[in-house]
């Protein structure tokens, strides 16, 4: 930090195994990439570039070069799984893992339906390739999942080898967690952390209000996620109590 003030939250230090930030990449350029780490490096844990985009990014491998000599870990979007897989491309997509040099990757059923089981055995299949995050809850929102089965879910895949779970929420902030306001689904949330470790899930969490919810709900080191690279700084003062909407979290 730049300056001392007193009554700061204690931040854990990288690498993290709570009060992680994941952010997401949409499809920055190579300098937009290198000019977002400038800035943000010391308070990014992890980079997800968003759904597929890296089907489509140009200058892949040069991207995640930056990524790498800056210490920060990358994975393709969820989404980019479930392609392979509705294709029946499996096998090829954990060759594009080894290709692309990536160590982490996200494994998630909100766009295709699957079998509890049949995840679970695609985790465990690439745990012993890569570091998996698994997403738990649909895209679709219209399908509403009970607390329980949110609860279930999560277990289940965190022994079948998940790192952390994801609680989805899409890079809009309006579905799985979140109601199509954008208002936390409170009841869910709350019943979750019955039942599951909060430093075992990350938070999809890409709106201020959601942030600053999670912030007030479990202190300056919960897990959040799809916060937008321009939005890493204003996260971490969220998370220290320096925005007026966690100003008096910490006095």
């Amino acid at each position: 930090m730049n300056y001392t003030l007193k009554q700061i939250p204690e931040r854990t230090q990288k690498p993290r195994q709570s009060g992680l930030t994941m952010a997401m990449d949409k499809g920055l350029s190579i300098r937009q990439t290198e000019d977002f780490l400038d800035i943000a490096a010391d308070h990014v844990d992890i980079v997800k570039l968003g759904w597929a985009t890296s089907f489509v990014t140009p200058k892949l491998k040069e991207k995640l070069k930056v990524y790498k000599e800056a210490g920060i870990p990358v994975y393709f979007g969820g989404t980019l799984f479930e392609a392979f897989v509705i294709r029946g491309q499996f096998d090829d997509y954990r060759r594009v893992l080894d290709e692309f040099g990536l160590e982490y990757a996200e494994v998630s059923d909100g766009s295709i339906d699957m079998h509890q089981e049949e995840k679970c055995q695609y985790i465990n299949t690439l745990a012993k390739q890569v570091t998996v995050l698994s997403e738990v809850g649909s895209k679709d929102e219209a399908k509403i999942i009970p607390p329980y089965k949110w609860i279930q879910l999560m277990r289940a895949e965190l022994e079948a080898g998940a790192w952390k779970v994801i609680g989805e929420a899409r890079e809009g902030g309006n579905v799985g967690l979140f109601r199509s306001s954008g208002e936390v689904r409170q009841g869910l949330v709350e019943e979750i952390l019955t039942q599951i470790p909060p430093e075992n899930i990350i938070w999809e969490a890409p709106q201020k209000a959601q942030q600053v919810w999670f912030v007030q709900l479990l202190g300056a080191n919960v897990n959040l996620g799809n916060i937008a690279p321009h939005e890493v700084i204003s996260v971490e003062t969220i998370r220290l109590g320096l925005r007026g909407d966690t100003f008096s979290l910490y006095l």
